[in-house]
């Protein structure tokens, strides 16, 4: 095995793109078989499939292996489009940019940049000294965990690309307005005072020149990264997405996530926000609830104030945001994520 894995390496660097077109077939034969294969699953055990235990495994059998396909899949290919996109050239090409433009491009640069919950510190630290503008920084600290290559893969491949294109649409909106709201707010004074009087520097692009199989290595190790640590939100999510999906009847989920519910946008966003998940663990959920008859613009508020306004982010924040600017953030935010669902429970 580990001699195979070497064999692969040296192919991937000596001829990347003739490796990266074989694993893309082997990958695409391998998807195809998943749903006979769930089927198989569950017709050897000793269970009906038409009953709540059969629905809820072939369920399991089914978007465990689909998710992580799709997800180190995605994954992988966001990991070579990463290699471009540092943190230094982030921050420049952000630098000097007019408000408006530079909250679109913020927003529009988080959906491809590699930073999560724990690099908002240093990031937040790193774009201030470069002089970005608060408020664009904040459209990048939004869209980055909102609108990230996983909630976008597990959407496509669960829901098809109009509810992932809508969810696209809807995040960079909520980024962008946040961002530019927070900006007109003119709230630099509310920073921590280490953080406003840290001396300013130049944002440098850079060039890191590296090859198409160094691009691969880098898709790989995004694998590694980044598929390793949410595997088991994977499968916490699915398991409790089967358990919906075999066992919660219809009538139950619609009474407070149904479009009737008036008060279940704002319960909704009000549950996400403390949660502790992303959309690994979440959207293999929020299929579930959209089977069982919860309105898209409920599950979409849900969804969103579980992976936009992540409670550890907010506590990590805390370090460098006083608590009025926190607060502030949350509720700008959080009056987003409540427009867009009702919007779309009244419109659809």
């Amino acid at each position: 095995m580990v001699a195979a894995i070497i064999q692969l390496k040296h192919w991937s660097k000596r001829q990347p793109r003739a490796f990266l077109a074989v694993a893309a077939l082997i990958w695409f034969g391998l998807y195809q078989t998943l749903l006979p294969l769930s089927e198989a699953a569950v017709a050897g055990l000793p269970v009906d499939r038409a009953s709540r235990l059969g629905g809820a495994l072939q369920f399991f059998f089914y978007d465990t292996p689909k998710v992580l396909m799709l997800l180190a899949g995605i994954v992988f290919a966001m990991g070579m489009v990463n290699s471009y996109f540092t943190p230094e050239r982030t921050r420049a090409l952000l630098a000097g940019r007019s408000e408006g433009i530079a909250n679109v491009m913020a927003a529009s640069l988080g959906i491809v940049t590699p930073f999560c919950s724990c690099s908002a510190v240093p990031l937040f630290i790193g774009f201030v000294q470069a002089g970005v503008p608060l408020g664009v920084t904040f459209s990048f600290l939004i869209s980055a965990p909102m609108v990230n290559e996983i909630a976008l893969t597990l959407l496509f491949g669960l829901f098809g690309w109009k509810v992932a294109a809508l969810y696209l649409g809807l995040g960079l909106s909520i980024a962008i307005v946040s961002g530019w709201i927070i900006g007109r707010l003119k709230m630099e004074a509310h920073l921590e005072d280490w953080v406003r009087d840290m001396p300013r520097v130049k944002a440098d692009a850079g060039e890191n020149g590296l090859t198409l199989g160094e691009r691969i290595e880098a898709g790989f190790a995004s694998v590694r990264e980044i598929v390793g640590r949410v595997w088991p939100y994977i499968l916490a999510g699915i398991a409790i997405g089967a358990a919906i999906h075999g066992y919660v009847p219809e009538d139950f989920m619609a009474s407070f996530m149904g479009k009737d519910a008036w008060w279940s946008v704002l319960l909704a966003v009000l549950i996400g926000v403390p949660m502790y998940t992303n959309a690994a663990g979440v959207i293999p959920i929020v299929q579930a609830l959209l089977a069982k008859g919860a309105a898209l613009g409920t599950v979409l508020a849900f969804m969103m104030s579980v992976i936009g306004l992540s409670l550890p982010e907010t506590i990590i924040l805390r370090k460098v945001l006083k608590p009025r600017l926190i607060a502030t953030f949350i509720g700008v935010v959080a009056t987003g994520i409540l427009i867009v669902g009702y919007v779309f429970n009244a419109v659809l």
